[in-house]
Formats: C-alpha cells, sequence, structure tokens
C-alpha cells in the first residue's frame, strides 16, 4: 500500500498518524516515516484498512484497542551514549602499548 493510500484510510477511520501511532503503540515518527519509502508495511496497512472498515461501519475503535491492554514499547532509543558508552553499548576498555 502506498502512503498516499495509508492516510487515505486512516481519514475513512477518522484517524490522523498521531492516533493511529497511539492506538498501535508506536512513534508518529515511526508511522510518517514511511512517506519517504511511498510504502507502508504490510502490517500496518491492514490495520489501517481494517480501521477503515470498522470507521465505514461505524463501529467504535477504543473499546476494542482498551480491551487488548497494549502498552507502548519499551524500546531504548538508539544512538543514546553516555561516558564509557557508545551508542548506549558498554564499551570495554581499551588498554593502549606505551
Amino acid at each position: 500500500m502506498s502512503y498516499e493510500e495509508f492516510i487515505s484510510e486512516l481519514g475513512k477511520a477518522g484517524l490522523s498518524v498521531r492516533k493511529f501511532a497511539d492506538l498501535v503503540g508506536m512513534r508518529p515518527n515511526s508511522v510518517s516515516n514511511n512517506a519517504k519509502r511511498g510504502q507502508v508495511p504490510t502490517h500496518l496497512a491492514v490495520i489501517a484498512a481494517l480501521l477503515s472498515e470498522l470507521g465505514a461501519h461505524r463501529i467504535p475503535i477504543d473499546p476494542i484497542f482498551s480491551r487488548l491492554n497494549l502498552t507502548k514499547s519499551a524500546k531504548k532509543p538508539r544512538g543514546a551514549s553516555a561516558v564509557g558508552k557508545f551508542g548506549g553499548d558498554k564499551q570495554g576498555r581499551l588498554e593502549l602499548l606505551p
């Protein structure tokens, strides 16, 4: 599914990218980054199409998603560096020869 079709499906469901991302436990930027590729991953396309159908039949989606008890994934941000770490990973000490 193209990104434009995806946005159209979300519109039919009465959803913004932000609301869709919140429902499926993603960050809005992760969803909108698909615009650069021009295509949406299959799993997101299927969800958007199903939500669009629910919207067309005036079936509310909030009770469905609240029943699922979804939580945002606890992914660590990439590139979270600190002293002694590179990209969030602990680094061993490099001993240099004299």
